[in-house]
C-alpha cells in the first residue's frame, strides 16, 4: 500500500510540473491516506475498546442502517449466517464470512458510517469491533479490543479460505 501512495504521489508532483496545476501531498497529508490494516495487524493504532462501550457507539452510529444489534435493516447484516456457506442460500456475515477480524477494523475505520466515513475515533473503531465481534459469538463482553488482541482473534471461516494459485498473485508474484 506504501508503494502506492508513492506512486500515486509521485504521478501527481509529474502532472502537477507538466501542467501546472496541483501540489505534491505533505508527508502528514501521505501519513493520513496510507491508513490501510493488513491481516497481520501491524499498521493497527494506539487505541482500545470493548464490546460494551461499542453497543453505545453501534447504537448511535450504526444501528439505523444495519438494524438492532447487526441483524440487518437497510444494509446487510453483520450478525449471524454461522453454517450457512454451504447452503443454497448463503449468509455472508463478518461472523459467518469474514478471515480476519483485522479487516473488519480497517473497514470500520476507512467507509463507515457510511455518509461519514473516517468519523470515528480509533477507540470508537476498536469499540464497534468488539461489538461485532462479541455479537457473533466471537470475543466476549469484557474483552478488551486494540493492536495486540484485535489480530490474534481467530474467525470462524479464516481456514476456509484457498490461496490463489495463479503465478501473477501472493508470495510468488514479481515485485
Amino acid at each position: 500500500m506504501r508503494s502506492l501512495v508513492l506512486l500515486l504521489s509521485l504521478a501527481g508532483v509529474l502532472c502537477a510540473q507538466k501542467y501546472k496545476i496541483g501540489r505534491a501531498p505533505s508527508a502528514e497529508e501521505e501519513k493520513a491516506w496510507d491508513i490501510s490494516v493488513a491481516p497481520s495487524g501491524k499498521e493497527l493504532p494506539a487505541g482500545k475498546g470493548t464490546a460494551a462501550e461499542g453497543k453505545q457507539v453501534f447504537s448511535r452510529r450504526c444501528q439505523r442502517c444495519h438494524g438492532e444489534a447487526g441483524k440487518g435493516g437497510d444494509e446487510s447484516a453483520l450478525v449471524g449466517g454461522q453454517g450457512t456457506l454451504t447452503s443454497a442460500k448463503p449468509l455472508k456475515t463478518v461472523g459467518s464470512y469474514w478471515p480476519y477480524a483485522t479487516t473488519l477494523f480497517d473497514y470500520i475505520r476507512r467507509a463507515m458510517p457510511l455518509k461519514e466515513p473516517g468519523t470515528l475515533s480509533p477507540d470508537q473503531v476498536y469499540a464497534v469491533s468488539a461489538y461485532i465481534l462479541q455479537l457473533n459469538g466471537i470475543i466476549g463482553e469484557g474483552d478488551t479490543m486494540n493492536a495486540e488482541t484485535l489480530p490474534k482473534v481467530k474467525m470462524p471461516n479464516r481456514d476456509n479460505f484457498i490461496p490463489d494459485p495463479r503465478p501473477d498473485t501472493g508470495k510468488k508474484a514479481k515485485k
